[in-house]
């Protein structure tokens, strides 16, 4: 009888437990994987939100590797992009943890300072704060005048203007350096008062403590954050619209554009499953890479 009962009541919990997940089982199935799947179809077909939808094969994969020398394009500004901002952003996580993980009174307050951009860095509103302060008669242009350097055109200059854009994903830092952060404060504090005692620098120790026991976190940030680069739309479309010359013109605007400015929704899917394929594709080399550089405490480095 006892067993019976048990029995009932794990069906019950069962039960419950599917019933409070029921809400995000309908958001992914609506809000996700419909819309994933609805776009993988259209990417088959000639769709433009006017006209039914009808199959087309490869048309679109084929054009864009052929006759759309825009895309191809678009790629590169957009792997650019993500070389000049996600080695630097991460980089600059890393020192602004290891800052922060200091002993000093009131360092909290530091804290959430700092990760503070992290949170409204997403924004339009930030976007067009950037946009402002990097104009020709921005502050940024006011400030260098006031050592006697000429104005910068950060946003028009065809050679600098994807550094700038590059600049404000670099300064969403707060959710890397909060990882970070965690991550050197479980560094056991023996390997440091050891190496003080063989009479090791500072550099010595970075390299040979700090870097591999965060290593693993430099893993999981640099998968993160590539991914988020190189869907970037917000800032190039606010800031410089992608221009001046296309040089900002990233592979998130030309999606938006050929689809809800040229009507060209089934072979803007197209485009959006070939970005895909790459993030996949890049994301299986890091992994790859992993072996020879990601340190674990229990494995080492995995060979």
């Amino acid at each position: 009888m006892k067993s019976k009962t048990t029995k009932s009541l794990a069906r019950q919990n069962r039960w419950v437990g599917f019933f409070f997940i029921t809400p995000w089982l309908i958001g992914f199935l609506v809000l996700q994987l419909y819309p994933i799947l609805a776009t993988l179809f259209y990417s088959f077909t000639n769709y433009t939100f006017t006209n039914d939808p009808s199959f087309v094969g490869l048309k679109n994969y084929i054009r864009m590797f052929t006759i759309d020398k825009q895309f191809l394009e678009s790629m590169k500004i957009t792997g650019l992009y993500t070389l000049m901002a996600i080695p630097a952003k991460i980089a600059f996580a890393l020192i602004i943890a290891m800052i922060l993980n200091q002993k000093v009174r009131g360092i909290g307050v530091y804290r959430a300072l700092y990760y503070l951009p992290s949170i409204l860095g997403g924004s339009v509103a930030v976007s067009v704060l950037w946009r402002v302060l990097f104009m020709h008669d921005g502050m940024i242009n006011h400030i260098i005048g006031t050592v006697g350097l000429g104005p910068v055109d950060w946003l028009t200059d065809p050679g600098i203007a994807l550094g700038t854009l590059s600049l404000l994903q670099v300064w969403q830092f707060g959710s890397s350096m909060v990882i970070f952060l965690a991550a050197l404060k479980q560094i056991p504090r023996d390997l440091y008062e050891a190496a003080d005692v063989d009479g090791a620098s500072w550099w010595l120790k970075f390299r040979k403590i700090t870097v591999p026991q965060v290593s693993s976190v430099i893993f999981f940030n640099l998968i993160m954050q590539t991914v988020q680069a190189l869907q970037n739309f917000t800032s190039a479309f606010v800031i410089t619209n992608g221009g001046p010359m296309k040089k900002t013109y990233i592979i998130g605007m030309k999606l938006y554009d050929d689809a809800f400015k040229y009507y060209n929704v089934g072979y803007a899917c197209a485009e959006s499953w070939a970005l895909f394929v790459v993030i996949i594709a890049l994301t299986a080399l890091v992994f790859k890479s992993s072996d020879a550089w990601v340190y674990y405490a229990d494995e080492g480095v995995r060979k």
